[in-house]
């Protein structure tokens, strides 16, 4: 082998090396951010809050956020407590946030415009619009018993009011007239013969609609969905209208996700995270 050859080989060598530790460089981990309350104090240091309870001073607990320094923040402080609210950003590992960049102010999420129809009856509007079928059975009195009776059924699912018509403004009389309302229940199973049951009770507006999930099933998937959770649980209920769960986390992962939707249907458990990436 000559000397040309053998720099050449020496100089490729050189190149596959450089270039495999290029490749070896590990990248940094995930950054996540939130808007929330920070709170030192009744024996903790500086912790994230997702619920401060209304005392004076404040309290509440959550995870440890590392790195903090109140003497680079503006905050309040009042019995040996200090808080404020802040944009955070952070690396996250199961259990603690540990910040990458100073915080900041906080950043507002902005309200759900289609929230307002989130009540609406599923039901199409009858033919000559929503109105009693017996006036004599259309009172508040009737109206309560037909919902009780609906959530004796094992079948039950749902249930919640529609007002027909805009809602009083703060100088109108708030009123609780029955015929101003759609009742809507939901159940599994035969939907004809549960509205002719609900019929025995209640003459007003109603719409009965079918859902996947009894109520009794969703709460099982919802005590099945926090144990799974464990400590990174903030919050978990039974949403009746969407007739779904909702857990909130601190950061739920996609494993999670695709194991309650392969078991109980897609959408039917929704995982909400206080951590948001950041993008």
């Amino acid at each position: 082998m000559d000397r040309r050859t053998a720099a050449l080989g020496l100089a490729a060598a050189l190149i596959i090396t450089s270039c495999g530790a290029q490749a070896a460089v590990p990248e940094s981990p995930p950054r996540y951010e939130a808007s929330l309350t920070v709170l030192e104090g009744g024996g903790h240091g500086p912790q994230l809050c997702s619920m401060v309870a209304e005392s004076l001073p404040p309290q509440c607990g959550g995870p440890d956020v590392v790195g903090w320094d109140w003497s680079k923040v503006e905050h309040e402080s009042q019995g040996g407590v200090k808080w404020g609210e802040y944009r955070v950003v952070g690396t996250w590992d199961g259990a603690r946030l540990t910040l990458t960049e100073p915080p900041g102010k906080p950043v507002r999420g902005q309200e759900d415009p289609g929230g307002a129809d989130r009540f609406a009856s599923p039901c199409p509007e009858p033919a000559g619009g929503w109105r009693p079928v017996d006036p004599a059975r259309t009172t508040e009195r009737t109206m309560k018993e037909a919902i009780e009776r609906a959530r004796s059924a094992k079948e039950f699912a749902g249930a919640w009011l529609d007002r027909l018509g805009p809602e009083p403004g703060p100088e109108q009389e708030q009123t609780s007239d029955a015929r101003k309302y759609v009742v809507n229940l939901r159940f599994t199973g035969d939907l004809q013969g549960r509205e002719k049951w609900i019929r025995e009770v209640w003459g007003g507006a109603l719409c009965v609609t079918g859902a996947r999930h009894s109520e009794a099933e969703l709460r099982a998937i919802q005590q099945e969905a926090e144990k799974a959770v464990g400590d990174g649980l903030v919050s978990a209920s039974t949403d009746e209208i969407g007739n779904r769960v909702t857990v909130t986390t601190w950061l739920a992962g996609d494993d999670l996700r695709r194991q309650f939707d392969q078991k109980h249907g897609a959408g039917v458990v929704v995982f909400d995270s206080m951590l948001k990436p950041v993008r």
